[in-house]
């Protein structure tokens, strides 16, 4: 077993049992031509060896600590020339991917939401990703319209991508133990090639609606000044944001489109 450190300045947790390791990467589906695949935070190579063994995988690592860096160089030097040295969240993947790319990683607990939304915006270079993060954030990113787990987040995400919560890990398994739970889930892109709404507006409603999802859209749209004959026709606004569907949204988008368009 790899010794394994704290980098509780970046929010990570390492992990350190081999076979929820495995399970990890094995997630990740294999195509029948060889994949990229890009890790984010790889830290002392625990999923990085097991990437590394399969022969359907092209591995790439991101690494922002210069000691990990140097870690995986002396203990992985095949890997070296595709250790990309830097901070994931600033990187343009066009300067090293020419083609799309799988996402893996034990993502940092402070900036997990963060790597989502960078994959949000690659949607078309990310087909897959397969992510260990709060257990409480997964569920919120794999929950359905209806919940009270589901958010913006899971609305973005899931309206280019189906959500699979794959399994919970126990905290013992990581050095130093976080105090909660972690669990790993998998995104593969949908067939969704267009939204069908104005991806600004749709953003700027599912925002508005859940910043303030205790109240029924008609209260929670208010700041948007809709016609007073649109908000008393609509039955959608009766609900409020968690109970509304992404193609709800995508409806209710087109809808607010036209109204402020006139």
């Amino acid at each position: 077993m790899n010794k394994v450190r704290a980098k509780k300045h970046l929010g990570q947790h390492f992990l350190k049992d081999e076979g929820i390791a495995q399970d990890i990467v094995d997630a990740l589906p294999v195509r029948e031509d060889k994949t990229q695949v890009l890790e984010v935070g790889p830290g002392m190579g625990v999923l990085t060896k097991y990437l590394l063994e399969k022969e359907d995988f092209e591995t790439y690592v991101a690494e922002i600590d210069t000691e990990s860096v140097t870690y995986l160089r002396a203990n992985y030097p095949a890997l070296s020339p595709r250790i990309i040295e830097g901070d994931f969240l600033k990187m343009n993947f066009n300067d090293h991917f020419e083609k799309d790319f799988y996402v893996i990683g034990n993502f940092p607990y402070n900036i997990s939401s963060k790597i989502y939304f960078k994959i949000l915006d690659n949607i078309d270079k990310i087909p897959v990703c397969v992510g260990m993060l709060q257990k409480e954030v997964a569920e919120r990113l794999a929950s359905k319209h209806g919940n009270k787990t589901y958010g913006i987040l899971s609305v973005l995400l899931q309206a280019y991508y189906d959500i699979e919560y794959l399994f919970t890990v126990d905290e013992h398994v990581f050095n130093p133990p976080p105090k909660v739970k972690s669990a790993v889930i998998r995104l593969v892109r949908n067939d969704r090639k267009e939204l069908g709404c104005d991806p600004k507006l749709f953003k700027q409603l599912i925002k508005q609606g859940f910043n303030n999802r205790r109240k029924t859209l008609r209260n929670a749209l208010k700041p948007i000044n809709l016609p007073i004959e649109f908000t008393q026709d609509n039955a959608q606004l009766d609900l409020r944001a968690e109970q509304l569907s992404v193609d709800d949204f995508i409806d209710l988008t087109n809808k607010v489109q036209e109204v402020l368009s006139k």
